[in-house]
């Protein structure tokens, strides 16, 4: 690739939408990144190498963190019901995996410490436990979907 098509990428992602862009072959990798509208791009090119013989990768680890709750508080002062918030940004699963049953469902009770879900962050499973005992009222995100901190999760009626 010589330093015109460079250019010419570089102008055909500054006019596009996109903040990022990796092009590899046998004998470049080009990475390019905008990181605002007003900045210029970043262009990096360097050599790559070929091993000679593959290298056997470890076997991923998954790994399994437990944690509590952030806050558990009133949805509204005329209710009694509780909402059980994320304590992390991530990804909610309902279940520990797709062919296993939820943690919990609409009805079910539930006791101090349950885990009600999992969220993933940066590939690390973390158990959410419940902090009230009660019976939970609603589900209120959908499985497999992004969640934010502090973002409710269920609603619990207390016992």
């Amino acid at each position: 690739m010589e330093t015109k098509d460079i250019q010419k990428l570089i102008d055909f992602i500054s006019q596009s939408g996109l903040d990022e862009v990796n092009i590899e072959t046998s004998e470049l990798k080009l990475a390019i990144k905008r990181y605002s509208n007003a900045a210029p791009v970043a262009v990096q090119a360097q050599p790559t190498y070929v091993a000679q013989a593959p290298v056997a990768a470890p076997a991923p680890v998954q790994q399994v963190a437990t944690a509590t709750l952030v806050a558990a508080a009133p949805v509204a002062e005329s209710s009694n019901l509780i909402t059980i918030k994320s304590p992390m940004i991530g990804t909610f699963y309902r279940s520990a995996g797709p062919d296993k049953a939820n943690f919990v469902d609409a009805g079910d009770d539930v006791t101090t410490g349950k885990v009600v879900c999992i969220i993933e962050a940066m590939k690390l499973f973390n158990e959410i436990e419940s902090e009230v005992s009660g019976k939970i009222v609603k589900v209120l995100v959908e499985n497999a979907t992004p969640v934010e901190f502090d973002q409710p999760l269920f609603l619990v009626e207390p016992n």
